[in-house]
C-alpha cells in the first residue's frame, strides 16, 4: 500500500508543479497557460502530493517497542 501510495503523491506533485508553470504563464501550448486559477489549483494540487507522500512515508513506532 506504501508504494501505491508512493506513487499516486509523486504523480500529483508533478500534476500540481505543470499546472501551477502553466497557470503563471511559463508553459505554454494549452488554454490553461496564463490562467491564474490553475496556478491555484497547481499549488493546492502539489501540496496534496506532498501531504499523501509524507503520510505514505511515515514510521510507524510499534507499542511493543520501547
Amino acid at each position: 500500500m506504501r508504494i501505491f501510495l508512493s506513487i499516486i503523491a509523486v504523480l500529483l506533485l508533478l500534476l500540481g508543479i505543470v499546472w501551477f508553470l502553466q497557470g503563471i504563464n511559463i508553459i505554454g501550448g494549452s488554454s490553461m497557460t496564463g490562467q491564474s486559477q490553475w496556478a491555484i489549483y497547481g499549488g493546492i494540487t502539489a501540496i496534496v502530493g506532498i501531504a499523501l507522500g509524507v503520510f505514505a512515508n511515515r514510521r510507524r513506532i510499534s507499542a511493543t517497542k520501547k
